[in-house]
């Protein structure tokens, strides 16, 4: 079984997971449309909008400890970029779960357990 397969195994979602993924975008979608606000969410845009707020999620750790970040700005952060990720990948008609696979699969190979753990080398180096 290639590794890819293994890992699909472990960590495929189940056809609930996948409802409510696709619930998610469905509500993003009826905002953004009820707003008329397609017409500004091109890929670009949205790539600018969800580098901005990944930027403002940076900002809830900046001068402090990690355990001392305001929990509920993480989550306003944090919806942000997964709403502007989300909507990238409708653009372009991208199934989240297996791009998300595939990454993980792709770094599998090139972090292999065996020489990464506990290290945090770029591949290169391992």
């Amino acid at each position: 079984m290639t590794l890819m397969a293994q890992i699909t195994l472990k960590t495929k979602l189940s056809l609930k997971d996948y409802v409510k993924m696709e619930t998610l975008i469905s509500a993003l979608i009826k905002f953004r449309d009820e707003r008329d606000w397609e017409q500004f969410h091109n890929p670009k845009d949205l790539a600018i909008a969800l580098s901005l707020e990944a930027g403002e999620l940076l900002e809830n750790f900046l001068w402090k400890h990690p355990q001392d970040a305001d929990i509920s700005k993480i989550k306003e952060e944090l919806a942000d970029v997964f709403a502007y990720a989300l909507l990238i990948a409708k653009h372009y008609d991208l199934n989240v779960e297996d791009i998300v696979l595939d990454k993980i699969a792709k770094n599998a190979l090139k972090y292999p357990a065996d020489k990464a753990k506990g290290s945090a080398k770029k591949y290169t180096e391992l």
